[in-house]
């Protein structure tokens, strides 16, 4: 079974090329969804988070993202801690994705990872696709979010690598700035051409 990662910085279009890969029939592993669900109600990290972070959140409720997020990404010792906390439990869970993936005989799975490079998760990959858009085209897509900030995406943003540097390490770099069509057709021919279509 053929293990690929899907990465890419902050709003240069992961999510909607992972959406695709799953449209093509891959099985994909989202870390971010994840996160969330640790972080959520009852999450299985939310009690060590509250005893790290204190008031950013309730086990019942779960943990407020935005409270944290003003915390840590700033912070890059505080961010630290989160991860060490975060990341083991994100691991096992994409262990167990891959494990029922190999059960079920799939011949290549997707792991959707914004941070693969940043966390070393590439070398558990036999191939890398990184997602990329001009820095303008990311930044104007980032602040439509919901609670994002021009200094927030300037966080984010040096907390990752570069683009630059994803682009140096990855096998296919995927452009996401010049219409969906565009981006489905690069992907469907990486894929064909992988022998995996």
């Amino acid at each position: 079974m053929k293990i690929i990662g899907l990465t890419g910085s902050i709003a240069a279009g992961k999510s909607t090329a992972a959406r695709m890969c799953i449209q093509l029939g891959f099985w994909v592993h989202d870390a971010d969804a994840t996160v969330h669900q640790l972080l959520g109600p009852y999450g299985q990290a939310v009690p060590a988070v509250l005893g790290c972070f204190g008031d950013v959140g309730t086990l019942a409720n779960g943990i407020d993202r935005k409270k944290l997020g003003q915390i840590v990404f700033s912070a890059p010792q505080k961010r630290k801690i989160l991860e060490n906390i975060l990341h083991p439990l994100v691991y096992q869970e994409r262990e167990n994705f891959v494990a029922q993936a190999r059960r079920h005989h799939q011949r290549a799975i997707i792991l959707d990872v914004p941070l693969l490079f940043e966390t070393g998760g590439d070398e558990n990959c036999d191939a890398v696709i990184c997602v990329w858009a001009s820095d303008a085209l990311r930044r104007q897509r980032a602040l439509q979010r919901a609670a994002m900030t021009p200094q927030k995406f300037k966080d984010i943003n040096a907390a990752q690598l570069s683009q630059a540097q994803k682009k140096r390490r990855a096998d296919l770099w995927l452009a996401t700035g010049q219409g969906k069509a565009y981006t489905r057709r690069q992907l469907t021919k990486y894929f064909v051409q992988q022998g995996l279509r």
